[in-house]
């Protein structure tokens, strides 16, 4: 099994998320005691949100990008950047290293592609929903986008950041999700990406009318099975 390498910590409540699954996924292919081969890069979230709203993002990519080097060394045969937003700046994680990164957009496309849907609603950070450098890494599979209105992507935005990334589940957080997810689904959605790993924290298939993608799994699941070389 290839050693996979996690640049976490963005929020920690996702990337324990990211180990939990990488082990339960690595024993139930290969039985017994078997688990995950991994390495973990954590860093200080607050440094990089702090980066992100001030839009220093090629900082914060030197960031990550010392921090995938830092992982290489360590043994990391294949990268993960445990955060849909933080994709924004995947290029300087890339150009970094000598080992592949699996992109989780691409991941999360193949699984609605397989799913046979083509309009997918997606739903993530302020720069994930408006800035393209994951809608267009979504079309450009073939996916036809939506986003939630200003007011709905305000509001999936400041519950990701006040709640979620602080280990906070509320019911009515996840009413409110409902509402944008059905707001959607009204305007032709098929399936609704959660594009920020919090969110599984707080939607699941249960709570939507069409089907989610968890990106948090379906990149997981796309690591072991690379590891495996499956």
């Amino acid at each position: 099994m290839k050693t996979i390498g996690l640049l976490g910590g963005m929020s920690w409540e996702s990337t324990a998320e990211y180990y939990r699954l990488l082990n339960e996924l690595t024993r139930d292919r290969l039985g017994g005691l078997h688990s995950a081969k991994c390495v973990l890069y954590s860093v200080d979230f607050a440094e990089i949100e702090r980066l992100q709203v001030e839009g220093r993002w090629a900082e914060a990519g030197e960031v990550l990008a010392s921090a995938a080097k830092a992982l290489e060394a360590a043994g990391a045969e294949l990268l993960l950047i445990c955060t849909n937003t933080m994709h924004k700046v995947a290029g300087q994680v890339e150009a970094a290293v000598q080992v592949p990164l699996l992109h989780l957009a691409d991941t999360t496309a193949a699984a609605v592609r397989a799913a046979g849907l083509r309009r997918v609603g997606l739903l993530g950070t302020a720069f994930t929903m408006e800035q393209d450098f994951y809608r267009g890494r979504l079309a450009g599979h073939g996916l036809e986008v939506l986003v939630p209105d200003q007011d709905g992507r305000a509001v999936v935005h400041r519950i990701i950041y006040d709640e979620l990334c602080r280990g906070v589940i509320r019911e009515e957080s996840r009413a409110a999700y409902r509402a944008v997810i059905d707001e959607l689904v009204a305007r032709g959605a098929e399936g609704v990406v959660l594009g920020c790993t919090e969110i599984e924290l707080l939607i699941g298939p249960e709570h939507s009318p069409v089907p989610v993608f968890a990106t948090t799994r379906l990149h997981a699941e796309a690591a072991v099975a690379a590891a495996l070389g499956r």
